[in-house]
């Protein structure tokens, strides 16, 4: 090997970058540690002396609490560098919302509100009875708006009014779809899809916000036809902010604004008026602020112009007049009161009548330390739009075409924005008008005015416009991605925000870390059992990867989920599969009579070992990188851990025991890639595979065939995420065990129900597939009794209603029940199913450039798709009967990308010796060639497996029972895969060689010997 000290610096450099980045994660759970054991003191001590009307503080705030006390403290240094907590936590590497935990937010879509703009604000009072009474009625798990017809249809009783009357749903806004011909059955079906869409679109907008939040793979859900949204959002930790992104309805508007010399009458006026009704209490009004009114109206005299005292003036001792846009300032305590006058109808009179429809906001508020007192006070600006009778802007957000943060002139937070041609056009004649007039244009979003700019350069003209106030660095980020993302169809409100706990739980998070490493020790042991002392160089380098590996996932901040763990134990048993095969050569290399020396560097050559490992490689790249880029969520973790496992596993089995062989070689020691057990081991193996692939295309055959039977009459056991669900959240009056109650539940419904910690640890989030497709009453009454008589020796002297109904003050019991749409929507699932598809296409492109044959490209695609249909028949099978869950879910996906990498690198392994043979000088027929090349290439293909079963078998045992399934199928489709590579892809490749190739192949091989 060339440049030897090169690699070693390169090794030593990746491996101390990797130490430091991993670094940040080691301490970082040191102080998670220690914030739960403060938790748990600080709590133990409230208990014993508690607060008399204080209640207890839960333990995760108080987590939350000691964890923010460190966010700006310094807790660890590397002598060249300090790290506060924040700095910390943002280089660790997160665990996902599976592994970990994170936010998780129940939005509710204003189906109310929807219903209201469908009718298009409708007066009629039959139809605002029944809004006003559907969430009265609103029952169990149903939706608001089967609460809101029925509700209408007893409100409509003895009456002559329709859905279809032409002031509620048969307005002209709908006219294309509903005519006041139409009876209340048909108008319903069109309602239910125009909510459908509306909730649709928020979920959609709500998907992008998030994409660009930067959460890694969140889960964002459709409960069922609720109008409620579920976000989940893993270790995401800033719940303030969360809520404002998620809650934002993005209704960004522009409008003229009225300055203070043009309403200061009005004001004084007002001020007045309210004299006669109010008590006025002193404030501290600033003296000047009357003057300052008495100016503006030309009365020099300005004591005579203030009719009263300080603290004698209801409006003017609260409201600091400013000038300009800004009427007024008011305290953060006065803003209410203040909003109150202004929109008293008596008030609201007084205004002249071209001012009449003025509107009266506030600024985003301002927060200002008092030096002496070191106090904090907040103070908004209150302004004054030129409305009108739409009560519409000139001008809104939906012109917006593109949204990015950046600085003002001043070095400020701001959001740049770029309209459209529409748009440019209106934004250039308002700021004319702006600049003409000496006026200003405020920028508003969700009715608070960000910032008023006067025009001093004339119109501006190419739609470019900025936002600047009072934001920090986060905020614009935020505001610019809600910008690009659209705003949401309807109002949006947070009716539940929690902390969930990990689904895996942490016992099974415990349980599968050791059994990780368990099988990775029995990885070692065997490495070193079969190649000895080869075998340890294989372990070092190993070792090594796993270094490189985490170190990289710390470095880019990347989110550890099941599905990335998946991703790494495809990248170990590859990594060992890299040196297995240039092992194996090395082998064939001594016994052909090689010195060490040469047998080295033949193998590790491109005619020996490198263009199998480089062929393998790059279809697992091809593969990755098709699903990082269709795939979303779960298949883009999974994408993402593969391709960097893929290029850590290359340097260190090529490079990193490469070291130490050539030291044993430059050394003259010993170095046989054996042990004495193990010598001959599949030596002078001869079996015939393409004789027996009658049997084996029969088998696999029956097996489809069984399998597909299965699907047709049995179906897979899908998971929630695809099927959707109920779910029922439960409060109990003492901690429980999810696995207990899940096994309770499962008995009950007879069907898979999952049980996870949500929040506290007496607290459940309980989720069933239970007849999800019968939606009727009926059935969502048998579900809730089904609930209680498994739930109900945990809630002694409870009954049913208590228990199920809501009501104020509840404590345990079901505090929320919905139906669950699909976690993955139908985007989602279509962009997998492409992806995968995808990625076959393109590996199977790649085999035919590479082997120049379609042949063999189609015998890899047919062993790939045999292994799937084989696991997915399994599943099917024996789903209802496995000690086990053995749902198709996310981890599923994971799982059975998994298998699709491992076959197609395994059948590539011996695709490559068979192209080999062909080139050289290998006698006998083309099926005596193909099955020598595979008997040749056995103890790769077996040992390569048998590291692989050997962590999944460890992890199916001791890995806990929320993974156990979703490692089965990886298991089973280790070996299917296995299987394939030897009885499926090479007799397909040979049964699909024409003729005339074969007699070429066997004129240039064959032999009477």
């Amino acid at each position: 090997m060339q440049n030897k000290g090169l690699v070693k610096f390169f090794a030593i450099l990746f491996a101390l970058v990797s130490i430091y980045q991993l670094s940040f994660t080691f301490v970082a759970n040191g102080i998670k540690k220690d914030a739960k054991a403060y938790a748990e003191q600080k709590l133990a001590q409230i208990k014993k002396k508690p607060t008399p009307g204080q209640p207890l503080p839960e333990l995760n705030t108080l987590e939350v609490s000691y964890l923010d006390s460190l966010k700006k403290v310094e807790v660890f240094s590397l002598g060249f560098a300090d790290y506060t907590y924040e700095d910390v936590s943002n280089k660790q590497i997160n665990k996902g919302l599976d592994l970990e935990g994170g936010i998780n937010v129940i939005l509710q879509i204003s189906v109310k509100d929807v219903l209201r703009g469908l009718a298009n604000e409708s007066k009629n009072a039959v139809f605002n009875k029944a809004l006003d009474n559907a969430a009265k009625i609103q029952q169990g798990n149903e939706s608001y708006l089967d609460a809101f017809f029925r509700a209408f249809d007893e409100a409509a009783a003895g009456t002559s009014v329709k859905l279809a009357s032409p002031d509620i749903f048969a307005n002209r806004n709908l006219s294309d779809e509903i005519n006041f011909n139409m009876t209340n059955d048909q108008v319903k079906k069109v309602i239910r899809r125009k909510v459908d869409e509306s909730v649709d679109s928020a979920f959609g907008v709500l998907r992008k916000r998030i994409d660009k939040f930067g959460v890694t793979q969140p889960n964002i859900a459709k409960l069922g036809q609720t109008g409620r949204i579920l976000v989940e959002l893993p270790g995401a930790k800033d719940e303030d902010r969360i809520k404002k992104l998620l809650q934002s309805t993005a209704q960004l508007e522009f409008w003229e604004t009225y300055r203070l010399d043009e309403l200061g009458g009005f004001l004084q006026t007002a001020n007045e008026t309210l004299k006669i009704t109010e008590k006025s209490t002193a404030t501290a009004a600033a003296p000047t602020a009357n003057d300052s009114i008495a100016k503006m109206l030309g009365n020099s005299k300005s004591k005579d112009s203030v009719a009263g005292a300080k603290g004698n003036n209801p409006l003017l001792d609260k409201l600091t007049l400013v000038g300009g846009p800004v009427l007024g300032t008011v305290s953060v305590q006065d803003t209410a009161k203040v909003n109150s006058y202004l929109r008293r109808p008596e008030i609201r009179n007084l205004l002249p009548a071209d001012k009449r429809f003025a509107k009266f906001v506030w600024s985003k508020g301002t927060t200002k330390k008092d030096p002496k007192t070191n106090k904090e006070s907040q103070t908004f600006e209150l302004y004054a739009l030129k409305g009108n009778k739409d009560n519409k802007a000139p001008l809104s957000g939906g012109v917006i075409v593109d949204a990015r943060d950046t600085f003002d002139q001043m070095g400020k937070p701001a959001v740049s924005m770029q309209m459209n041609g529409q748009g440019a056009k209106v934004w250039e004649e308002m700021t004319g008008k702006a600049y003409t007039d000496k006026g200003f244009i405020a920028i508003v979003l969700d009715n608070v005015v960000y910032s008023a700019p006067g025009v001093s350069s004339g119109p501006i003209a190419g739609g470019r416009s900025e936002i600047s106030g009072n934001f920090d660095v986060a905020e614009t980020k935020d505001l610019a991605n809600v910008l690009r993302a659209g705003k949401l169809p309807a109002a949006a409100e947070i009716v539940q925000s929690e902390v969930v706990g990990p689904s895996l739980g942490q016992k099974a998070i415990d349980a599968g870390t050791i059994s990780s490493i368990v099988g990775l020790i029995l990885v070692c042991f065997w490495m070193m059992f079969y190649y000895g002392k080869a075998g340890l160089y294989a372990n070092m380098a190993l070792i090594v990867n796993l270094l490189f590996l985490f170190g990289i996932l710390a470095s880019l901040g990347a989110v550890l989920t099941l599905p990335g763990i998946a991703g790494i134990v495809l990248t170990l048993g590859t990594a060992v599969d890299a040196n297995i095969i240039i092992y194996e050569r090395a082998k064939e290399e001594l016994r052909d009579g090689k010195s060490l020396s040469d047998a080295v560097r033949s193998s590790y050559g491109w005619k020996g070992a490198m263009r199998s490992i480089i062929d393998a490689n790059v279809t697992h790249v091809l593969t990755g990188a098709i699903l990082f880029i269709f795939g979303t969520g779960p298949i883009q973790g999974f994408a993402t851990t593969l391709l960097i496992g893929i290029f850590t596993t290359l340097f260190t089995s090529i490079f990193i025991a490469r070291i130490f062989i050539d030291k044993d070689v430059a050394s003259n020691k010993p170095l046989a890639f054996t042990t004495p057990i193990t010598k001959n081991w599949f030596t002078g193996f001869n079996f015939d595979y393409i004789g027996i692939k009658k049997y084996s295309y029969i088998f696999s055959s029956l097996v489809v065939v069984v399998s597909c039977v299965s699907f047709y009459f049995n179906g897979l056991d899908e998971g929630v995420d695809f099927v959707g669900g109920r779910t029922f959240q439960v409060k109990f009056t003492k901690a429980v065990e999810p696995s207990v109650i899940a096994e309770a539940l499962t008995k009950e419904f007879g069907t898979t129900v999952e049980a996870k910690v949500f929040g506290d640890d007496d607290q459940l989030k309980l989720t069933t597939k239970y007849k999800i497709k019968d939606e009727s009453v009926d059935t969502d009454r048998e579900v809730n009794e089904k609930l209680y008589n498994a739930l109900k020796s945990y809630f002694p002297g409870t009954s049913y209603e208590q228990f199920i109904n809501n009501f104020d003050g509840k404590k345990i019991g079901v505090l929320q029940s919905s139906k669950v749409g699909a976690a993955i929507s139908a985007d989602i699932k279509t962009n997998s199913f492409w992806a995968v598809i995808g990625a076959m296409a393109i590996v199977g492109l790649y085999l035919i450039i590479s082997f120049r044959k379609w042949q063999y490209s189609l015998g890899a695609i047919a062993a790939v798709f045999h292994d799937v249909i084989f696991v997915l028949g399994v599943y099917s099978l024996f789903y209802k009967y496995a000690p086990f869950h053995m749902e198709m879910d996310q981890h599923f996906i994971a799982a059975i990308l998994t298998v699709i990498g491992y076959s197609m690198n395994d059948t590539v392994i011996v695709f490559d010796r068979v192209r080999e043979f062909l080139a050289g000088d290998r006698k006998g027929h083309f099926k005596d060639v193909v099955n020598a090349s595979i008997n040749t290439t056995l103890s790769r293909t077996l040992n390569t497996s048998l590291t692989m079963i050997m962590v999944l078998l460890i992890m199916f045992i001791f890995g806990g029972e929320s993974i156990r399934g979703f490692v089965f199928a990886m298991l089973i489709g280790i070996i299917v895969g296995t299987y394939s590579s030897l009885f499926i892809a090479t007799p397909v490749l040979v049964d699909t060689m024409n003729k005339s190739a074969i007699d070429d192949i066997e004129k240039r091989h064959f032999t009477d010997q």
